[in-house]
């Protein structure tokens, strides 16, 4: 038949542009990515027409899982997608105006290897859109202020080089005593005062600031039952894993980097994996004073449980 051609060469040309589009995006990404490298200290006014930006949506959408479970509104990434061109005008204006509003999370819960339930959220399909689209952007400033040690959520890294890194350092570093924690119900109990003060050191677009206290400010839904919180971000979000990773940068991650060289006397090793820390120490008093010094910091920040 003649017509057959038509059809798949019009996917063909699909691809492509969909191809030069994504690369469009990410050398966007980069050129901040770069700024955020050769400063900083630099604050970056002007990053929400990057967000709203019709290409860095379609690409969001794409990078989604197609088979997660909807939100509170139902709307499945293969509804969205019917009409995708349009809705992602449609999300584009209401971002750039303000008018988007983000959606009550859905509390689902999920068994832990000790019995315990762990609560996480279920975002609508929009909000996990201009989520992804948000980390995108922010991901390229911190990327450049991140630590070394820091693995948890972060591109490239994974629970794989976390444990060369820590393997590596025992094996390298005189190590004879090892502290390992983490965070007692963490997610929940972020300040989200501080949180924001933390993103200013970096964002000073108010724009992008009021939509991350739109998510944290959005409630949950849980069993028929909308309950807001002053502190916590959502478990299970497309940003809780950043906006959680800049939080332990101020509060541990520097902290832990000026403590190991000005108050150690011997040989110290640090790997972070969101909130699971793994300390190797050569003296026990090292390791003595890193435990208290650490817990009398968390206890300070308000609403921050000591490790466990």
């Amino acid at each position: 038949m003649e017509g057959r051609g038509l059809p798949k060469e019009n996917k063909k040309q699909q691809n492509m542009l969909r191809t030069q589009r994504r690369e469009g995006v990410l050398n966007k990404l980069h050129l901040i990515h770069q700024k955020a490298r050769a400063d900083k200290k630099m604050k970056f006014t002007t990053l929400m027409h990057h967000i709203y930006n019709i290409d860095t949506l379609r690409w969001s959408y794409l990078e989604l899982k197609r088979k997660a479970a909807p939100g509170v509104d139902k709307v499945t990434w293969e509804d969205y997608g019917k009409d995708l061109e349009e809705n992602l005008v449609n999300l584009s204006e209401r971002v750039k105006s303000g008018a988007y509003r983000a959606r009550p999370v859905k509390r689902s819960y999920i068994e832990k290897a000790d019995g315990k339930l762990r609560p996480l959220g279920v975002t609508v399909l929009e909000d996990k859109i201009v989520q992804r689209a948000t980390v995108a952007v922010l991901n390229t400033i911190y990327e450049a202020d991140f630590q070394g040690f820091s693995y948890g959520f972060r591109p490239g890294r994974g629970q794989h080089q976390a444990l060369d890194a820590l393997y590596i350092g025992l094996e390298k570093k005189k190590v004879n005593y090892v502290y390992d924690a983490d965070i007692r119900d963490f997610f929940n109990k972020i300040n989200r005062g501080w949180l924001i003060k933390f993103i200013k050191h970096r964002i000073a677009d108010k724009r992008v600031l009021r939509l991350i206290q739109k998510w944290m400010n959005a409630g949950i839904l849980d069993e028929g039952k909308i309950i807001y919180s002053e502190d916590g971000v959502v478990q299970g979000s497309s940003a809780s894993p950043l906006l959680a990773n800049v939080f332990l940068h101020y509060v541990y991650d520097l902290w832990v980097r000026q403590w190991r060289k000005q108050e150690a006397r011997g040989d110290v090793i640090v790997v972070r994996f969101a909130d699971d820390t793994v300390v190797g120490f050569q003296y026990e008093s090292d390791a003595k004073k890193f435990q208290e010094e650490l817990k009398e910091r968390l206890l300070n920040m308000p609403k921050m449980d000591a490790f466990a």
